[in-house]
């Protein structure tokens, strides 16, 4: 295991208010609404500019990615990521603050937490409990939006945290990875439907384990504490000294694994970002498992 001093991947919805009423949000410390929602649900934009954290700036996670890919939501290019958190008022000076208005309590905030993690970026903090919390304990929401000063971020892609294709592939006869799927167990096995998806049957990667994101958050939106996270992986026999690829739909709620990983002391996971949804569609029959009907193997 990579032993340092990290980072503190989480924030309280307390210390985000006193930060929020004693004035502390601008250039230093910048607050980022990241929640997207399926086409159909919810709008959220629309839920942005009603009401958001004080101070806090809508990130879309439609637009900061590579919209040039046939694959649902990869990483943009460091020059594209650079500038589009730089136009947020983001430095690599600022300590960043991820949220979502997801009603499990987090949803696409570890996503974003890792992006900036996977470009260089070290000062980025998750909101515990998630905007859900935020509205549950009483605490101020506005519906002026953010117009902050524009800053310089310079991106500096960290390879460690990023898998493609061709090296989980690679991986299947190396086995130097524990491969971790964070999908619900019926799309894990195949035996559900891919949500919203056109030419997408639901299985795995053959020799990955099922780990549904789900499971690392309490019932009421809070990331569980680092004992009962320790105690899911090792139910699981995913032994956290060794590497790890986390691995879900299209790169996103793998960043839980990423995260509740950071929180049991491990900071080195990496992110299949091209998840199930590449792997489906570029690799041999044979590597995709699935015990439904529409299953390649």
């Amino acid at each position: 295991m990579v032993h340092q001093v990290l980072y503190r991947a989480l924030v309280s919805t307390k210390w985000l208010a006193e930060s929020v009423r004693t004035g502390k949000l601008g250039p230093g410390l910048r607050v980022l609404d990241a929640s997207w929602y399926s086409p159909g649900t919810r709008e959220a934009r629309k839920e942005y500019l009603e009401r958001h954290v004080p101070g806090a700036s809508f990130f879309d996670i439609e637009e900061c990615r590579d919209t040039a890919s046939p694959y649902e939501m990869m990483l943009p290019s460091e020059a594209g990521f650079a500038d589009y958190v730089g136009r947020l008022g983001i430095s690599n000076d600022t300590h960043v603050v991820v949220y979502d208005g997801d009603s499990l309590g987090s949803f696409y905030a570890p996503r974003v937490w890792w992006m900036f993690r996977v470009f260089g970026h070290r000062t980025v903090s998750v909101l515990n409990g998630g905007f859900r919390n935020w509205l549950k304990e009483g605490h101020p929401v506005t519906s002026e939006p953010s117009r902050p000063e524009p800053a310089i971020f310079k991106a500096t892609l960290d390879g460690s945290l990023l898998k493609t294709y061709e090296q989980v592939l690679d991986n299947l006869k190396s086995k130097r990875f524990q491969l971790v799927d964070a999908r619900s167990p019926g799309r894990y096995l195949g035996t559900e439907p891919e949500p919203d998806a056109v030419g997408l049957d639901s299985g795995h990667i053959r020799g990955s384990l099922n780990m549904p994101f789900v499971n690392f958050l309490t019932e009421d939106g809070f990331e569980k504490s680092p004992e009962e996270l320790r105690a899911l992986f090792q139910a699981k026999k995913v032994d956290l000294t060794q590497p790890l690829i986390a691995t879900c739909r299209k790169g996103v709620t793998a960043c839980h694994v990423a995260l509740a990983a950071y929180l049991c002391g491990k900071p080195d996971v990496a992110v299949y970002d091209g998840s199930w949804g590449e792997w489906f569609r570029r690799a041999p029959p044979e590597t995709c498992v699935s015990q439904g009907k529409g299953g390649k193997a």
